[in-house]
């Protein structure tokens, strides 16, 4: 069974730093676009930002540019957004998606999801 597992979430103070992973088992995550995808209380689930499966392409919301950098390990089939400067609206659950599109920024174009991982920012 296809699993995703996020980690790296916790509780930070407004202005400090987290590194999500995004780590995958029977799945060749190196074959796959990887988004992050966030959903927050009384909020519908919205992008942040997505690696395509050879890295060379990039894109995050606006809300989090310039804060939030996306990369990948495929020697370690993870995928690690690293995230600084976090306010406080960043908070939210954070997941990880996985496709086969090569190229992909809208929830019903990832086949694969993990469970999430909270994150916390308090101001």
């Amino acid at each position: 069974q296809v699993q995703l597992v996020e980690s790296g979430g916790g509780l930070v103070q407004a202005g400090g730093s987290l590194r999500l992973s995004c780590a995958a088992s029977r799945l060749t995550l190196s074959r796959y676009t990887v988004g992050w995808f966030r959903l927050a209380p009384g909020q519908e689930r919205e992008f942040v930002t997505a690696v395509s499966w050879s890295g060379g392409n990039t894109d995050y919301t606006s809300s989090v540019k310039g804060r939030f950098t996306i990369s990948r390990d495929n020697a370690k089939n993870t995928v690690y957004p690293q995230m600084n400067s976090l306010k406080p609206e960043d908070t939210a659950v954070y997941y990880c998606a996985a496709t086969l599109r090569d190229w992909a920024t809208v929830i019903k174009e990832y086949r694969y999801w993990g469970q999430g991982t909270q994150v916390t920012v308090s101001s």
